[in-house]
């Protein structure tokens, strides 16, 4: 916002945001929409000029607009969304968090023991995918009493991946996995449960049918007590309308 009032609107703007993220959490792609209005006898800004007014404006900060589209006056960047896309990245391999390669520090999640059971964390799942009351991976917060615990899961996938350099220490024994999912809208938290119940089901900790249980209970006192997943390791990747 304060990027886009250096662009001397003649309304004050307010940015609207398709996500919100826990702190820590990562935006590989986030939207917004704002409305802008210029001084009376200026044309409007076309789409290059607004991505590097704003992106000027932006250098100090940790954020670059990539794309800019004219919408119609009907378009709401949050609730015009379609679906909203998350990956979360593990690391396997390591015994110690020193052994996470500094380059990823904050960019992952390496959970204790250095191995996960990933055959049996695709089978939980496939629990998770669908229309379902997720009441049990839901983090309570004010809004938790006006907001329906029912979500549909598009997509639950766990993939090999790379990362940052990673060629570079192949010797290692590091794994990178990534785990993605796909709804139209998340609960508070819900894809760190998610991943976090998921973890536990590859340590040996929970049995996949275990997921199918937590999803039965309804009730976020179910869900095992520090089992949530870090939110460094947590990227929203894109948002779909």
């Amino acid at each position: 916002q304060k990027a886009a009032q250096n662009l001397k609107p003649v309304v004050p703007i307010k940015f609207y945001i398709s996500s919100r993220t826990d702190t820590g959490v990562h935006a590989l792609c986030n939207s917004a929409h704002l409305d802008i209005q210029r001084a009376p006898g200026k044309p409007a800004f076309n789409e290059k000029q607004l991505i590097y007014s704003l992106n000027y404006h932006l250098r100090p900060e940790p954020i670059r607009i990539l794309n800019a589209y004219r919408v119609a006056d009907s378009f709401h960047a949050r609730f015009s969304a379609l679906s909203r896309t998350y990956v979360y990245r593990l690391l396997i391999g390591c015994t110690h968090h020193s052994e996470i390669p500094v380059f990823e520090r904050d960019l992952c999640w390496a959970p204790v023991g250095g191995h996960l059971n990933v055959p049996a964390m695709r089978d939980a799942a496939q629990f998770l995918l669908g229309t379902h009351d997720f009441s049990t991976f839901r983090s309570l917060n004010s809004e938790t009493p006006f907001r329906s615990p029912v979500r549909t899961i598009l997509q639950a996938d766990i993939r090999p991946s790379s990362g940052f350099l990673s060629h570079h220490y192949e010797h290692r024994g590091l794994e990178f996995w990534e785990l993605k999912f796909r709804s139209r809208s998340f609960l508070y938290r819900q894809v760190r449960r998610m991943v976090g119940a998921l973890v536990a089901v590859g340590q040996g900790k929970l049995a996949p049918y275990h997921i199918k249980e937590l999803l039965e209970k309804k009730d976020s006192r179910a869900f095992p007590p520090n089992a949530m997943a870090p939110p460094s390791g947590l990227f929203l990747k894109s948002v779909e309308y």
